[in-house]
């Protein structure tokens, strides 16, 4: 008998502790596959995590309701910041018959004077418009004014100039329309610094020479009574109220810019 030999490998320790490769391979296939179902489970249980903050953003808005349209509001509890100082002339309008305060929820606020004829009748208004982010163009300020001057809207034409405290003011009027006692003129301006919007209308008058001295007068009285914290509005005011003049001399001059009657080269606004 062939005796055993222990420099033989078959029969070495070292050879007898080592695991079959075969046992190997299937741990390892072991440990990926665990390994595979743990990377599973996080992405089902991410997903099951995300799904249920999805839905309970959801319930929240639907419970909340639609998100409110961005518009006017009356601020019934807001004291007015503007006001026509007396005047002399019996051809102007004196203390108006109603003050509507409009706040708008992008930060813009409306102060609205209004003064009625014979038989509740409109007959003039101002509006002062410190505007917010909502701040419309020019076009739609005009056509905004339109629906305020005729019910139901209209188009307007220039009507002149007229020259103001506030610097120079256009005058606009409807297009066609004719001169005489139920005729209206409007007018608009608007400053850069700060933005202000200053518009309206008057049908106080015969006559449109009558409506622009009376235009005239209500912006030269226009006085603020409080800024609100507002230094360059309180700063704007004060600057203007030392270029203010009478009423009787606030007329512009009557040459092709400031004509009472629409030049020919103007259009329709």
């Amino acid at each position: 008998m062939q005796p055993f030999s222990a420099d033989d490998p078959a029969y070495s320790p070292y050879h007898q502790n080592r695991i079959h490769p075969a046992l190997t391979s299937f741990a390892d296939e072991v440990c990926a596959t665990v390994a595979r179902l743990f990377a599973y489970v996080g992405v089902l249980a991410l997903f099951g995590i995300l799904g249920i903050q999805a839905w309970n953003e959801l319930g929240v808005n639907l419970a909340a309701g639609p998100t409110p349209e961005a518009t006017w509001r009356v601020a019934d509890h807001t004291g007015p910041a503007f006001a026509l100082s007396p005047s002399d002339s019996s051809n102007t309008l004196e203390r108006s018959d109603a003050y509507v305060i409009l706040r708008h929820s992008a930060g813009g606020r409306k102060d609205i004077l209004s003064w009625l004829g014979p038989g509740e009748k409109a007959l003039a208004e101002l509006e002062i418009y410190r505007p917010g982010s909502e701040y419309p163009s020019v076009a739609a300020a005009r056509a905004e004014l339109a629906a305020r001057m005729v019910p139901g809207g209209a188009v307007l034409e220039a009507a002149g100039v007229i020259e103001s405290k506030f610097g120079s003011v256009a005058l606009l009027r409807q297009a066609g329309a004719k001169d005489g006692p139920s005729s209206c003129l409007g007018f608009f301006t608007r400053i850069d610094d700060p933005a202000l919007q200053i518009s309206g209308w008057s049908c106080q008058g015969d006559s449109r020479p009558t409506r622009r001295t009376t235009i005239a007068c209500m912006l030269d009285r226009l006085t603020l009574l409080t800024s609100e914290n507002e230094p360059r509005l309180a700063e704007l005011f004060a600057r203007a109220e030392l270029k203010r003049g009478p009423c009787a001399s606030t007329t512009a001059s009557a040459d092709w810019v400031t004509a009472t009657e629409n030049p020919a080269l103007r259009g329709a606004f």
